[in-house]
């Protein structure tokens, strides 16, 4: 085996990026205080062609030295808007057809390996503050909750991983790949 140069990585420009076709996700960061997960998120996203990110609340926006850090250009290529009130962002996306998901621990939630998107549906998917989660009014306002199976002491991710896995999750059920024949 050998390690792959950048270039051949296939790498999309920022241009491709818009124009390529896009996961049915738009993530919602519902008061988000670090700004290196927001970065992170944002890295994500593109990793994974997410539609758009809704930055809510105390969450930071771009430009910002300490999300540049984390997305190292994610920025650039995943298109973002701000609100001031998570709910306002969660009527509108309502309105345009979206399921709303939020990523918490709440009674009824799903586990993640058990909720399986529809190719036809759209979905927003809420992270929230990273110590009090998605606030209850928007809990209120969503049609789903999904949490990540734990089975430590602390039964909490940081936001950006746990978006890193609901994407990874979501997006293999969506568009399954099967894994390469053993090398031998």
């Amino acid at each position: 085996m050998r390690k792959l140069h950048n270039k051949e990585l296939g790498r999309k420009t920022i241009v491709q990026y818009r124009l390529s076709e896009k996961a049915p996700y738009v993530l919602v960061l519902d008061n988000v205080r670090s700004q290196s997960n927001v970065g992170s998120v944002f890295r994500s996203a593109d990793a994974f062609l997410v539609e758009k990110i809704l930055l809510c609340g105390i969450t930071a926006t771009p430009p910002n030295p300490e999300i540049r850090k984390t997305a190292l250009g994610a920025t650039e290529s995943v298109p973002w808007e701000y609100f001031e009130k998570t709910a306002v962002a969660i009527d509108i996306l309502k309105k345009k057809g979206y399921l709303i998901i939020g990523i918490e621990q709440v009674e009824e939630s799903y586990e993640l390996q058990n909720f399986l998107p529809e190719k036809d549906k759209k979905y927003a998917l809420v992270f929230g503050h990273e110590i009090n989660g998605v606030s209850q009014e928007v809990i209120d306002m969503c049609d789903y909750c999904i949490q990540i199976p734990q089975f430590g002491t602390k039964h909490s991710f940081n936001i950006a991983v746990s978006a890193g896995i609901v994407l990874w999750e979501l997006n293999r059920n969506l568009t399954p790949t099967p894994l390469p024949r053993e090398r031998g």
